[in-house]
C-alpha cells in the first residue's frame, strides 16, 4: 500500500507541473514529425556543370542522363574547366564533370561536405554505369524494398524519446526534490529503499509505454509505416531500455546535489553514447576503441533489435542476443542504482 500512495504522489507532482504534461505529449510528436525530415541523408538538387571536350555520342547521352536525374539540376555545359570553376566559386554549382579523351573528372565543392561527397558518389554511379561489365545483372532489394530512409531512421528515434522520458525526467525530479528539501522528509520515514526507488521510476515507465504507443501511431498515420514484426516485442525492448536509462538517471541523481550538475552529467552521457554509437550506425571504420564500446552500449543493442523487428519482421529468436544484452546491462545498472542510494534512517 505504501508503494501505491508514493506512486500517486509522483503522478500528482507531474500533473501539477505546468511544463511536464506538455513535454510528455509534445516531445514525441515533434521528434516523429520533424526529425525524419531533418535527419534525411538523401541529397537532391545538386547543381552539375558539364565540360564536354569530346562531344561524342556517348558523352552527350551521359549529359542527358544527368539532366533527367531527380538528384541533379543541370547547370549547363561550359566551354572550359576554368569557366565551370567560376560557378563553383560563386556558389552556382556543386559538382563539375569534365569529359576529356574518354576520361571523366569529377570535381566536387566540399564546402558543404555532405552535399559534395554524396553528389560525387551519385555522379560516379551514372558515369560508371555505361562502362560496367555487369550491365545485365539484376538487383534484388531485401526488406526495405522502396529504400525508404524514414523506415530506417524512425526506429532509432524511439531511442531518443526513451532517453528523455526515462532518463532525464526522473533524474531532474529527484534532484529537484533534493534542492527543495522534500526528499529528506521521505528519507527519515520507514519507507524502504526499493519502495522509494520503484515509486520514482514506475510512473516514468508507464509514461514511456504511453510515448512508445504515440510514436507507433504517428509512424502509422504520418508515414504509413508499421512494424513488420510483433508489436509486443517493441514494448519489451522499450521497457528494457527504460530500465537502463532510468537506473542511470537515478545513479546520477544520487551523486548530484544540484540541477546543474545532473544536467551536465546527463547531457555529456547522452552525447557520448550517441557518438560512440556512430550516430546510430557503428561501423568498422570507427576507431577500434570506439567500436569496442558498442558491446556495452545499450543504444546499439536497442536500435539493432528494433530495426530487426520493424524492417525485417524478426521475432524474439532473431533478437534474443540484443534482448539478453539489454536485460543484463539494465539489471546491472538497476543494482548499482539501489546500492548508490543512501537513505537516512
Amino acid at each position: 500500500m505504501t508503494l501505491k500512495y508514493l506512486i500517486q504522489k509522483e503522478f500528482l507532482q507531474i500533473r501539477r507541473n505546468a511544463f511536464l504534461p506538455r513535454l510528455i505529449v509534445m516531445f514525441p510528436i515533434v521528434i516523429m514529425c520533424v526529425m525524419p525530415w531533418v535527419m534525411q541523408m538523401e541529397v537532391k538538387n545538386i547543381v552539375v556543370d558539364v565540360v564536354d571536350i569530346d562531344h561524342t555520342v556517348q558523352s552527350q547521352r551521359l549529359v542527358q542522363q544527368i539532366a533527367a536525374s531527380n538528384y541533379f539540376i543541370f547547370g549547363g555545359q561550359k566551354a572550359t574547366y576554368a569557366e565551370a570553376m567560376k560557378d563553383i566559386e560563386k556558389g552556382r554549382a556543386d559538382v563539375i564533370l569534365e569529359i576529356r579523351d574518354g576520361q571523366y573528372l569529377i570535381a566536387a565543392n566540399a564546402v558543404n561536405g555532405t552535399k559534395g561527397s554524396m553528389g560525387s558518389a551519385y555522379l560516379s554511379q551514372i558515369v560508371s554505369a555505361p562502362v560496367s561489365t555487369l550491365s545485365a545483372a539484376s538487383v534484388l532489394t531485401l526488406y526495405n524494398k522502396q529504400q525508404n530512409y524514414k523506415l530506417f531512421m524512425i526506429p532509432a528515434l524511439f531511442a531518443i524519446v526513451m532517453m528523455l522520458m526515462t532518463g532525464f525526467l526522473p533524474t531532474l525530479n529527484i534532484v529537484g526534490e533534493k534542492e527543495a528539501g522534500t526528499i529528506e522528509q521521505i528519507n527519515v520515514t520507514p519507507v524502504s529503499k526499493w519502495a522509494f526507488i520503484l515509486a520514482k521510476l514506475i510512473p516514468y515507465w508507464l509514461i514511456a509505454l504511453f510515448v512508445i504507443t504515440v510514436c507507433l501511431l504517428l509512424a502509422w498515420f504520418v508515414y504509413g509505416i508499421t512494424p513488420a514484426g510483433p508489436v509486443w516485442l517493441i514494448y519489451v525492448l522499450a521497457m528494457l531500455l527504460a530500465l537502463f536509462f532510468s537506473s542511470f538517471g537515478l545513479i546520477v541523481s544520487n551523486y548530484s546535489d544540484t540541477m546543474q550538475q545532473a544536467m551536465f552529467v546527463m547531457w555529456f552521457f547522452v552525447v557520448s553514447i550517441m557518438l560512440l554509437s556512430g550516430l546510430f550506425t557503428p561501423t568498422r571504420s570507427m576507431p577500434q576503441w570506439a567500436y569496442l564500446t558498442t558491446y556495452i552500449n545499450p543504444m546499439h543493442y536497442f536500435i539493432d533489435a528494433i530495426r530487426t523487428v520493424f524492417i525485417r519482421g524478426g521475432g524474439l529468436h532473431e533478437t534474443a542476443h540484443q534482448v539478453l544484452a539489454l536485460a543484463g546491462i539494465g539489471t546491472l545498472m538497476g543494482c548499482w542504482a539501489v546500492q548508490s542510494y543512501k537513505k537516512n534512517s
